[in-house]
């Protein structure tokens, strides 16, 4: 994997939050660009076919309302997201979905392009165990169309996150 901000295919620089919050920290990743379609609601599952990956290489993040405050949850698209587990994991007792508006204000980033790197606001972050699985597995570059390529143990450690399973079975 290369250490870049160099998009493929001669697409030129891509640069977002995401990107400059992961060279700063030195962290190896491989952008991936695509064509997104304005029309697509499930982002994730675009993501998997677009770059011809096996969608449980392919992560969403997610931000949930707990009683302990917002935290983040990153799952495989394939997967559903346990809000009760991820609250679990944070030391909360419940939780919900936060709203659209709360994820992109907190985030910095829109829905459908929120990335675990470089948000706004610095939250508690659970990565999901079946990350462990893969040498590397996509998660959002902070838009829509863009991903980056990250090995599990350097997507954990540039958030100050924890690994957990938080998906539902």
């Amino acid at each position: 994997m290369r250490h870049s901000n160099r998009a493929p295919e001669g697409r030129g620089r891509v640069t977002t939050a995401a990107t400059v919050a992961l060279n700063r920290a030195g962290v190896a990743f491989t952008p991936h660009v695509y064509d997104h379609d304005s029309a697509a609601t499930d982002f994730g599952a675009e993501a998997a076919v677009a770059l011809g990956v096996e969608p449980d290489r392919v992560f969403k993040t997610l931000m949930v309302d707990t009683d302990n405050g917002l935290a983040i949850g990153i799952v495989s698209v394939s997967s559903k997201l346990d809000v009760k587990a991820l609250a679990a994991a944070v030391g909360a007792k419940r939780g919900a979905m936060a709203e659209a508006v709360v994820a992109e204000r907190k985030s910095g980033y829109v829905v459908g392009g929120i990335s675990p790197f470089g948000q706004k606001t610095a939250l508690p972050t659970v990565l999901d165990d079946l990350a462990l699985l893969f040498e590397t597995i996509y998660v959002s570059g902070g838009r829509r169309g863009f991903d980056v390529e990250v090995s599990p143990a350097d997507l954990v450690a540039a958030t100050r996150g924890q690994v957990a399973v938080i998906r539902r079975a």
